[in-house]
């Protein structure tokens, strides 16, 4: 078949398949359009999951009647016109393709009028071929009708899911749009019934609300912090407490100057402020909407305008997270307790970019490969004497609960710790509880800059994948920062010189860990940025360095690791969001012994 140009009906066809992927695309681009026209009121109507019919009304500025036509021809628009603008992109749609794809995958009609006009004009479509336009009746604003969708591209049309999957998909969309624009008032129907009825709102809280239920209004926590730094960036929205955290993704609903994203980076710092809160596999509850200057970031990067690319990857990142555990901190969900005795060694304020109040080491200058809790021990309150009971099963001893009573603690099946408080019993999983120990002292100690680092006498050398050996010059700043010294050692294989100390001084797997890392790099292509991925890689160090569940403790070491209960963020939970301890509620033995 010889070269030549193809037709625009093709042309536009073509450009469909990546602005149009099913109706909800059809009603984003519609209603984004009716957005950048200054519509303060949109209604939306669908038949037969929108692929039928979907019909959007705005009271926008409107066509002029001599733009008709052009308002459906490709890379036709009113909102760049030069290179520059396309650096500092303010409105929603800019790139002229929505509606001439949209026309032609379908019976397309559009009749408009500009405010201040007494009359309107129509203008319509079928398969990309126009009619029009001609002068119509119409009210100030547009509506634009799209029927038989993808009619005339049958291997499109049967991909569409279900009506009640295509409409839920539609909802999905307008109320993501509607989240970020409250001083809109948005409506949509499915076949005549009702499913949103956003009324237009001066309060964000309201829409919020209004969108995710007002059920869950104790359980949303507001937030809102500036960086001027990066690009005049407002931070704001909600997060919701970790008991309504769902198994899906859509939970977390992120926006960007008033355009719905779903941005890699932005969605994983979401999830770093939970880190240790949920179990990795529930997604947290959030509204997030993001403020800037359209020149600190590229949206013309998909047609489909959900993904953009930030000139400060890691500011945002960082801003993202903070804000967000700001304000689970405030709520008391995380402990966050300062004690008399650190105070008094004078350390000084805890760091808030870790967000952790430990500054002094966890291990001594002990054996290598057992717990030294002792620098804990040092910060914890010693408000009780230490009393020792003889059992037969095991040794029941007394350690200091915060509110400076005495409880007493064994140690059961070489991995669980049993206590109480006030409350009722306690059971602690000694790794989990010093994993989130660990992960709280690495955090603390990057924060002050790279990790110490140990020599080693004879490198080790770790057989891998090629793309693993050729990665490592790549991530060297990252590396260097945990405190490893790494370099490739032939095509499939990587030598190891250094490691970080206190991997080191716990005998833990160190080669192990190393080769961990470099195929969570390879996996992701790269890593996100320094500050994105941290996190991730901590957690693994702090899973290697932790006392494992079959280790036997001392009496002096499980007292300070119970300590670590009340002097370490997020204990409750270990870095991967599984429990460091449950509780056995007083009142729950009272009725299961039929006290109650």
């Amino acid at each position: 078949m010889p070269i030549r140009v193809l037709p625009p009906e093709l042309v536009n066809q073509i450009a469909a398949g990546e602005v149009v992927e099913r109706p909800a695309s059809v009603v984003k681009e519609l209603v984004e359009n009716s957005l950048d026209a200054g519509a303060r009121s949109i209604v939306v109507e669908i038949e037969g999951g929108g692929a039928e019919l979907v019909r959007v009304t705005d009271d926008g500025k409107g066509i002029p009647f001599d733009e008709m036509r052009l308002a459906l021809a490709s890379h036709a628009t009113s909102k760049v016109s030069t290179s520059e603008d396309l650096a500092a992109i303010a409105t929603l749609g800019f790139r002229g393709e929505a509606l001439a794809s949209i026309a032609s995958v379908s019976r397309f009609r559009m009749v408009s009028c500009p405010r201040g006009c007494d009359a309107g004009a129509e203008i319509a479509a079928d398969s990309g071929a126009l009619t029009g336009p001609r002068p119509a009746p119409a009210r100030p604003g547009t509506m634009t009708e799209v029927r038989t969708l993808f009619y005339n591209v049958p291997a499109r049309r049967k991909f569409l899911k279900s009506d009640s999957a295509e409409t839920a998909r539609i909802t999905e969309t307008l109320e993501s749009i509607a989240l970020a624009h409250p001083h809109v008032g948005f409506t949509l129907r499915s076949s005549g019934r009702k499913l949103l009825d956003l009324a237009a709102t001066d309060e964000p809280a309201r829409r919020t609300l209004d969108v995710l239920g007002n059920e869950l209004e104790p359980e949303l926590l507001e937030f809102e912090e500036r960086f001027p730094e990066l690009g005049g960036l407002v931070v704001r929205g909600f997060a919701g407490k970790p008991g309504i955290a769902r198994a899906s993704s859509r939970a977390i609903r992120i926006h960007l100057n008033g355009r719905p994203i779903m941005d890699r980076l932005v969605l994983h710092a979401v999830r770093e402020a939970y880190r240790g809160l949920l179990d990795s596999a529930r997604t947290p509850t959030v509204a997030l909407i993001l403020e800037m200057d359209p020149r600190e970031v590229d949206v013309n990067v998909h047609p489909a305008k959900s993904e953009v690319r930030f000139r400060s990857q890691q500011g945002i990142h960082s801003a993202v997270r903070r804000a967000i555990e700001r304000a689970l901190r405030a709520a008391n969900l995380v402990p966050h307790f300062l004690p008399d005795a650190f105070r008094a060694q004078g350390a000084g304020a805890q760091s808030e970019r870790s967000g952790s109040a430990l500054h002094a080491p966890l291990y001594g200058s002990g054996l290598a490969g057992r717990a030294d809790f002792s620098a804990f021990a040092a910060l914890a309150t010693e408000a009780a004497r230490t009393r020792t009971t003889e059992g037969t099963a095991a040794t029941a001893t007394a350690a200091p609960n915060p509110l400076g009573a005495e409880f007493a603690y064994i140690q059961l099946l070489d991995g669980f710790l049993v206590t109480e408080d006030a409350d009722g019993i306690v059971i602690v999983d000694q790794h989990a509880l010093h994993e989130r120990a660990m992960f709280a002292l690495f955090m603390e100690r990057l924060s002050g800059g790279a990790l110490e680092s140990q020599r080693l006498l004879v490198p080790i050398i770790l057989e891998c994948g090629a793309s693993e050996a050729e990665i490592v010059a790549s991530i060297e700043p990252l590396l260097t920062r945990l405190g490893v010294v790494a370099r490739a050692f032939g095509p499939r294989s990587v030598a190891v010189d250094a490691v970080p100390t206190l991997l080191h001084s716990r005998n833990a797997d160190a080669g192990s860990f190393v080769l961990a890392l470099l195929e969570k790099a390879v996996e992701h292509g790269s890593l996100l940025s320094l500050e994105a991925s941290l996190h991730e890689i901590v957690d693994m160090m702090s899973c290697k360095a932790a006392v494992k569940a079959g280790d036997s403790l001392g009496d002096a070491e499980i007292r300070d690791l119970l300590r670590m209960r009340d002097r370490i963020e997020r204990a409750s939970a270990c870095p991967h969001g599984r429990p460091t301890s449950i509780r056995i509620a007083r009142g729950e033995l009272e009725r299961r012994f039929g006290r109650s």
